[in-house]
């Protein structure tokens, strides 16, 4: 069904009119989560907010989800009421080690992490799988945050969570990537001091092990927690597309633990529902964050309502009564405050001192990547040397942002300056593409360049729209373009272009955005020269990116 869903959208769009006449996107996020009417639909966060933990603390709820390699990582959400999230920064302006992220590694970097609130401090525990379980703290949410602490190194250590017991010592669970250590499908648990700063044991205790358990695959992604004597561990299994969400309980921290699904898809439309975390609302009822995996769109995060049935939760609609519920994609939203419709930014304008919050570098940033001040109420994205014709996903100085909803449009009006090999409106994936300026044989041409192999098989398939010199004469520095991609449901991207930003003309075929490694595709600019080329400067100015419906 969804082939021939997507078969036909393709098609559809292979029809439509050459030329086509439309109003840009105006600012703003596409997707709105509260229905305005004492209710919410799901998926709260229609953005690749992968493998989210919250927590709420007085009458404020926070939130953070894995970054991967993207820069900057970890993201730090702010809510009122659990359903409208702001995003207030970064807890990590570089991966580290820096010089490790100082070009793109797609799949590693910051993995699951672990919010919680503890002593007066804000602390996230997060992994990388090639270098350990990293801790940082913060007394305001939004920052500054601590350096990264090692507190454990090793490969293939991950999804941390972290508990202070009721007598004072701490405890740290993990779970094991089978790429790096060699297994998987195994809890366990650590003591460490607790400021966090070294661990108390020498390898810990295997508590739960997913071998054991009758269909369980992939267990991994606890999160650790107590309640009425009972030590609680939520952790997923089955994989991310298919999963479920278990939950373990145990009265003592080394278990034995017994276990429960406690959520599956059942009759839902919503696939591997699981992975996330439990908050209490301001009147004390419980809810369930977790994420669905979407491909193209990425790892989107969704809100269940959860409730307590003999001492286990039942997290969505318990249709069976059988202590299994299943995700619910309209409810009644949490008890919170009111402060409006609220969303993660998408867009950016370029009028302030800074990028909005939203962007992030395809590895850590360099100086002189870019600037704000070089014109006013524009981006200057500075070219940076990169292979010709290599993939665009190699590149550091990409810069991007997530899809933020199942169908919407970006704008942007650029122009360029010097000699550059590649310069426009990209969207990144495993499979990407871009338009913009290119240096030809014959001068500077507006190109749609598409790659539809694997990163590193990569060879881009690359079509001429028109030429942009006339005579050998640089006509196109500074000449105003007016890009255009247009995501339909799906993840169908129609690329079109204009010279005078109200009559836009369809470039080449509909492209499917594609998954990257462990993250959704991403929407951004690019801009390259040649490794030899002069020292002349050569930039890409963008007055705006505008992403709308």
């Amino acid at each position: 069904m969804k082939i021939m869903k997507t078969a036909a959208a393709l098609a559809l769009l292979c029809s439509a009119p050459w030329s086509i006449a439309q109003t840009p996107a105006q600012p703003g996020g596409p997707w709105v989560a509260d229905l305005g009417n004492g209710r919410y639909q799901n998926p709260i966060l229609y953005a690749d907010y992968s493998d989210p933990d919250a927590i709420r603390v007085g009458t404020t709820f926070y939130m953070t989800a894995s970054s991967f390699s993207n820069a900057p990582g970890l993201p730090l959400l702010q809510s009122t009421d659990m359903v409208n999230w702001e995003l207030v920064g970064h807890a990590l302006p570089k991966l580290v080690p820096a010089q490790a992220f100082a070009t793109p590694q797609p799949g590693k970097g910051v993995w699951a992490p672990s919010l919680r609130h503890h002593a007066g401090k804000f602390w996230i525990f997060y992994p990388d799988p090639d270098f350990g379980v990293y801790v940082i703290t913060a007394t305001s949410f939004a920052g500054p945050w601590s350096e990264p602490h090692l507190l454990l190194p090793g490969k293939g250590i991950i999804d941390p969570s972290p508990l202070w017991d009721d007598d004072g010592k701490a405890y740290l669970v993990h779970a094991w990537a089978k790429s790096r250590a060699g297994f998987n499908n195994i809890l366990t648990l650590r003591e460490m001091d607790p400021e966090a700063r070294t661990l108390l044991d020498q390898r810990g205790k295997d508590i739960i092990d997913g071998n054991k358990l009758s269909g369980y695959t992939t267990l991994e992604g606890p999160k650790f927690y107590k309640k009425d004597g009972y030590y609680y561990i939520f952790a997923p299994a089955g994989g991310v597309e298919h999963g479920w969400q278990s939950v373990f309980r145990s009265r003592t921290i080394a278990g034995p633990y017994q276990d429960r699904i406690v959520m599956a898809q059942g009759g839902s439309t919503t696939n591997g529902p699981h992975q996330g975390a439990w908050v209490d609302d301001l009147k004390g009822r419980d809810w369930f964050y977790h994420f669905q995996d979407k491909r193209a769109y990425g790892r989107i995060v969704h809100l269940q309502p959860m409730r307590w049935h003999d001492g286990w939760p039942v997290i969505g609609e318990d249709k069976a009564g059988k202590g299994t519920g299943e995700p619910v994609l309209v409810h009644d939203k949490p008890a919170g405050t009111d402060s409006g419709i609220k969303a993660p930014p998408a867009g950016d304008e370029f009028n302030a001192a800074k990028l909005g919050l939203q962007w992030q570098w395809n590895a850590n940033e360099a100086p002189g990547w870019y600037e704000l001040t070089a014109k006013q109420g524009s981006l200057r994205l500075h070219a940076q040397a990169a292979p010709v014709g290599g993939s665009v996903r190699d590149v550091p100085s990409v810069l991007t942002q997530k899809f933020p909803a199942p169908a919407f449009t970006v704008d942007t009006r650029i122009a360029v300056q010097g000699d550059l090999s590649r310069a426009g409106l990209v969207v990144l994936g495993i499979q990407y593409a871009w338009i913009g300026v290119q240096q030809g044989k014959n001068g500077r041409e507006l190109v749609l360049a598409t790659c539809a192999e694997p990163a590193a098989a990569c060879k881009e398939q690359v079509q001429v729209l028109r030429p942009l010199d006339q005579g050998g004469n640089k006509h196109a520095d500074k000449q105003a373009l007016y890009l255009r991609a247009q995501v339909s449901e799906g993840a169908v991207v129609r690329f079109s272009y204009s010279m005078d930003g109200k009559q836009y003309t369809l470039a080449g075929q509909p492209f499917m955005a594609s998954v990257g490694r462990w993250v959704g595709a991403q929407v951004g600019l690019l801009a390259t020269q040649a490794p030899e080329a002069s020292g002349a400067p050569a930039y890409l100015d963008a007055d705006y990116f505008r992403v709308g419906k």
